[in-house]
């Protein structure tokens, strides 16, 4: 009994961590991890087990493919004759949606989103607006599209490894195909009929004809010697500008005016601090003789090419910027890149844009070398959202990736080789035909999750140890007692769903699927429908932005609020359950 106490208070205090979110998730896991070694729960031999587990190294070598697919084209040659679907913007949404869906089933959701969010934005300039219509069905959609096949998403593929190592055989690469498409199918129609009412839509973009309309921007205007404006008040440089904008501080030299009054006069040198959205923003500059405030010059060594561009990116769920500001990184001194301006949905940014801390889902607008700030997003983990060529390449650098993609997953359909081995060899073979260059071979796996979930293995492995699986198991049974079965199987799937709302969905299939072996055993069912629940559940995090990468990626270019998300998500929550239990209920019967 006291080790159930132990496990619980580490997995609760974990949790807890997990949604405050101070530490990033896979620190909460390792300490966690620690925790639960130190208390004799895990033992010395299996504290590192989980870097050595089939699933982890699946999940690697699935980002390794992901990117691969990614940087040969293969999903711009997709996305590319998106564009002619015309100005219909209900058109536009359900090309978009089942697209994203289509490409998610193979590669990484969020892989998928850093194609496809530009392609909706360009299409909402040219149709009628509305990209926010279009971005939130499209991340549920990435999501839906990762239910379909093993590869799809991380949880189908720790559920496979997990029904393995309890004397079975791991489920093949389309055993989840029947119960995601089917959900899939339905989470796709039912946004297509309720999207249009459901999911909030900012005036903003209704309206715009900038190429990529986000949030209002909080930038710094530098007003140089000689420039008319000088010895003007706030009130006539206003008055110029027929849209509307915010005068937020005025810095002259070491002062800082916040919310300086209409009558304040500018002078020579003064910066002016002002919230503004990217059409607004240019209206200025070619009006009045303000220059965009970086700190200086780029210096000549980041000359490289006569190519200086301004382009839009997106701070991801992992970046490496969060946290810190520009001032903190030293961009300019260390790539030759300027921070212009940042943008953030529905929060205030404080005056002073150096020292602004960047949060997961802000949209930052750049300056520097068009190559250099391709690496520059790379390297802290941002997704360029600036208008750019696509990656098309010749019809053989197309048509080499999804050969040896497609031979993975033949060669694991038809068992010649397990899933583990038929995909690790396709990253190889990747790297050998220089589809991804050996030197980005490491890059672009997301090393928090490979942590997270070698970190949580061990964990799951004390919760089913201690015998707390089975208490669990046992409270969960009785909620849904002379119920039946299935009753159980939709508990389950529920609090798996809601649980990766707020944790990374790793997280939760590790830690929900010893619950679910557990209930099976006790109602002496086969635990399969119980392990598809749990991998259906912890897939489908539609409520809050925090649930998932694609999530977070559409909150700022969207223009969407911490709340928007449950007025469609919640619907949809509802449904993808009804379907799913009824589903797995089908497909994987409870006895025999």
């Amino acid at each position: 009994m006291a080790d159930q106490i132990w496990i619980g208070i580490i997995l609760i205090t974990a949790l807890v961590l997990f949604v405050v979110d101070r530490w990033r998730y896979d620190f909460v896991a390792m300490g966690a991890l620690f925790a639960a070694y130190i208390a004799g729960l895990v033992p010395r031999q299996e504290v590192f087990s989980g870097f050595g587990n089939a699933a982890v190294i699946t999940v690697a070598a699935v980002l390794v493919i992901s990117h691969a697919l990614w940087r040969s084209g293969v999903v711009d040659s997709m996305a590319s004759s998106v564009k002619k679907v015309g100005d219909r913007v209900w058109l536009q949404m359900i090309v978009l949606t089942g697209l994203t869906t289509f490409v998610s089933a193979f590669i990484s959701n969020t892989g998928a989103m850093a194609i496809m969010i530009p392609v909706a934005l360009h299409l909402s300039r040219n149709g009628a607006g509305h990209a926010s219509l279009m971005l939130m069905p499209m991340a549920f959609g990435s999501l839906l599209g990762g239910t379909i096949t093993m590869i799809g998403t991380p949880p189908n593929i720790i559920i496979s490894d997990i029904r393995a190592s309890h004397g079975a055989e791991p489920f093949g690469i389309f055993d989840f195909t029947p119960v995601g498409l089917s959900v899939a199918v339905a989470g796709l129609l039912l946004m297509w009929l309720t999207a249009h009412f459901l999911v909030p839509r900012s005036k903003s973009r209704d309206t715009s004809h900038s190429p990529y309309d986000v949030s209002a921007y909080l930038t710094e205007l530098y007003l140089p010697e000689g420039a008319s404006l000088v010895g003007d008040t706030l009130f006539e440089f206003e008055s110029k500008i027929k849209e509307n904008f915010a005068v937020i501080a005025l810095k002259r030299g070491k002062q800082l005016i916040t919310a300086p009054p209409r009558y304040q006069r500018l002078k020579a040198e003064d910066v002016l601090i002002v919230e503004a959205d990217a059409e607004t923003l240019q209206q200025i500059l070619d009006i009045t003789r303000f220059e965009l405030n970086a700190e200086e010059k780029l210096d000549p060594r980041f000359l490289v090419s006569d190519e200086i561009k301004v382009i839009e990116g997106i701070v991801g769920h992992d970046s490496r910027l969060i946290g810190r500001s520009a001032s903190d990184l030293r961009l300019r001194h260390r790539f030759g890149v300027n921070v212009l301006a940042v943008a953030r949905e529905g929060q205030p940014l404080k005056p002073t844009l150096a020292n602004v801390r960047f949060k997961p889902g802000d949209v930052l607008l750049l300056q520097g070398d068009a190559e250099v700030l391709n690496d520059v997003f790379n390297r802290f983990g941002c997704f360029p959202l600036a208008q750019r060529s696509m990656r098309l390449g010749s019809k053989r650098k197309l048509m080499l990736p999804l050969a040896i993609f497609a031979g993975a997953i033949a060669l694991s359909a038809f068992n010649i080789l397990s899933v583990p081995v038929a995909f690790t060899m396709a990253a190889g073979a990747m790297v050998l035909a220089n589809v991804i260059p050996i030197r980005e071979l490491y890059e672009h796996i997301e090393w928090p999750i490979i942590v997270l979930l070698a970190a949580t293995l061990p964990l799951g492995d004390a919760l089913e140890r201690s015998g707390a699986a089975d208490t669990l198991a046992h409270a969960a049974l009785m909620v849904s007692e002379g119920a039946p079965d299935f009753v159980a199987l939709s508990v389950l799937l529920v609090v798996t769903m809601l649980l990766s709302n707020v944790i990374n969905n790793a997280a939760a299939a590790v830690l929900m699927a010893p619950i679910g072996i557990s209930m099976a055993e006790t109602l002496g069912t086969s635990m399969d429908p119980f392990l598809m629940a749990v991998a259906i559940g912890a897939a489908l995090p539609f409520l809050t932005p925090i649930g998932h990468q694609s999530n977070i990626l559409v909150m700022g270019p969207g223009g969407y609020r911490f709340a928007d998300y449950w007025r469609l998500g919640l619907p949809l929550s509802v449904g993808m359950s009804v379907v799913a239990v009824t589903m797995i209920s089908l497909t994987w019967p409870m006895y025999g």
